[in-house]
């Protein structure tokens, strides 16, 4: 498993990513729930008043400062100099996935799994960045990939109920996805915010 905080951990992204999780607001009828799109990060919940409509558009991320290009172009430079450096392709789809630089992050975690295609944790979010580009057949695809992978890895399941709930209005299945996270990783951050979710769609639907 590639360390994602090695090199990621270091310069202005990180110090601005690492205490604050990318929060999705995920609607789910009468209510949001924060989950955690980085494994390991804690979970903030949220919440709004007007939840009736909420589940009629597509979840977003909170704005965040630009890449810093230099530090971007000296990444890419290590990456052309280093061909099987998978953790510095890493951490440059890192950089762009928490800029919202979605289709900028896509090569770079494609690279990752074209080097080590068991990356559980870069499939699933390459699949995060396929669906908020709007390609949600192929992010629930990637997900399947990630869950061959891993068949119990919660951030996979906690984000593919997310994707079923607002890219298929599926509900059943978003809530058979939360289901388990509960049942893979009992007590963990994301089985917390699982069980936000589950609350909220089980009071109404």
């Amino acid at each position: 498993m590639i360390d994602e905080s090695a090199e990621s951990n270091t310069g202005t992204v990180m110090t601005r990513i690492e205490p604050l999780p990318l929060v999705v607001s995920l609607g789910v009828a009468c209510g949001l729930m924060g989950w955690v799109v980085w494994s390991q990060r804690p979970v903030e919940p949220v919440s709004v008043a007007d939840v009736s409509s909420s589940v009629e558009s597509a979840p977003t991320v909170p704005a965040v400062p630009p890449v810093d290009e230099t530090r971007a172009a000296e990444m890419r430079q290590t990456a052309e100099q280093s061909p099987a450096d998978t953790q510095v392709r890493v951490d440059l789809g890192n950089l762009y996935f928490y800029a919202q630089r979605f289709e900028e992050a896509l090569p770079w975690y494609e690279a990752v799994l074209e080097l080590e295609p068991d990356e559980v944790d870069v499939s699933t979010d390459l699949a995060l960045a396929y669906y908020y580009l709007e390609d949600t057949e192929r992010a629930l695809a990637q997900f399947d990939r990630s869950l061959e992978i891993d068949p119990a890895h919660p951030k996979t399941f906690l984000s593919l109920g997310m994707v079923r709930a607002f890219g298929n209005r599926d509900l059943d299945g978003a809530m058979a996805a939360w289901e388990e996270v509960l049942r893979v990783a009992p007590g963990s951050a994301e089985a917390l915010a699982a069980t936000e979710a589950l609350e909220s769609l089980r009071a109404v639907h």
